[in-house]
């Protein structure tokens, strides 16, 4: 006789979230062996410290008439103006009397802030075009890769310059123009080449059986199998949003209170640019960052690189 005793099956997500732990365990495991990922990961959290520690000081050790980044004064130091860096001011001030480490410090949430808006819009617009040309071809593939060639046929700082002439660019609306042609570039071209690859499996056929619309593939067969690629290049996007912020702010093209190519632009308009090794701290900071912060996120896509690309893998 059958025994009727019920089977207790385990909860779905349950299996899934044990997928995803053992996934991730080996995908941290071949990212930590070239110490790359792990390197730019921790530079990374040496910027979110820097973010999160401005508004604390602010509130507890620095005088906000003082410290604050868009129109602190230091009335001792009226004349000496830009300062050199002292215990009161360990970076120095700049032309106008503002604290420089208070700049950098308040600027570094802008940075991230720009930066991963403007890589999160790319990758949502390329990975969802990219499935789409893949899956259809046809006119619609022809339509979209006509595009992308269109916008990279343009220098991209070039292109943002003549539109700020038509747009008015604050932070958010960089963000979001930069995001779409980013999305609508060159990302389209390689990540449809990686969903290509994906269609001719034999269980994307499976799905067309039994009869899963052409939205249900892409959305639960296309799309996840090419999301670490787009990752991958979300980390790249990241850098090249910080950079061109910075070209952009440096040549007084953008609407934004204070950032760290502000910074370089005052130093610049105030004549001390010239004398860069006399006036070394109204550039040197505010350039560091920006180097290692894009130095920072391109550690992480390489480390990522070793994960997503097979050829890269430990065999």
């Amino acid at each position: 006789m059958v025994s009727q005793t019920a089977v207790k099956l385990e909860p779905l997500w349950r299996i899934r979230l044990r997928l995803f732990i053992r996934s991730f365990r080996k995908n941290w495991a071949l990212s930590w062996e070239s110490r790359i990922g792990p390197l730019g990961l921790g530079i990374i959290l040496l910027f979110v410290l820097m973010m999160v520690a401005h508004p604390v000081l602010l509130a507890t050790v620095w005088d906000p008439k003082v410290y604050d980044p868009i129109v602190g004064f230091d009335p001792a130091l009226l004349g000496r103006h830009p300062a050199p860096p002292s215990w009161a001011h360990p970076l120095g001030t700049d032309p106008i009397g503002r604290d420089i480490l208070s700049q950098l410090l308040w600027s570094t949430r802008a940075e991230f802030a720009l930066g991963v808006t403007s890589a999160l819009i790319t990758v949502i617009i390329g990975t969802f075009i990219g499935a789409i040309c893949a899956y259809f071809e046809g006119i619609v593939d022809t339509i979209f890769v006509r595009i992308a060639d269109l916008v990279m046929l343009f220098p991209f700082i070039a292109l943002l310059m003549v539109l700020r002439s038509v747009i008015h660019l604050d932070l958010l609306r960089l963000a979001l123009v930069m995001g779409i042609l980013s999305g609508v570039g060159g990302i389209t071209i390689t990540l449809k080449a990686q969903a290509l690859t994906v269609k001719v499996k034999p269980y994307i056929e499976a799905a067309k059986v039994a009869g899963g619309s052409a939205f249900h593939i892409i959305r639960r067969h296309i799309i996840p199998n090419i999301m670490p690629l787009s990752f991958l290049y979300m980390m790249f996007n990241v850098t090249g949003a910080v950079f061109t912020e910075a070209v952009l702010s440096y040549s007084g093209l953008l609407d934004i209170r204070m950032s760290w190519g502000i910074m370089i632009h005052t130093a610049e308009s105030a004549g001390y640019l010239g004398a860069f090794s006399q006036y070394w701290w109204l550039w040197a900071p505010p350039g560091a960052a920006i180097t290692l912060l894009c130095f920072a996120f391109y550690l992480v896509g390489r480390g990522l690189d070793t994960v997503v690309n097979p050829r890269l893998r430990k065999r």
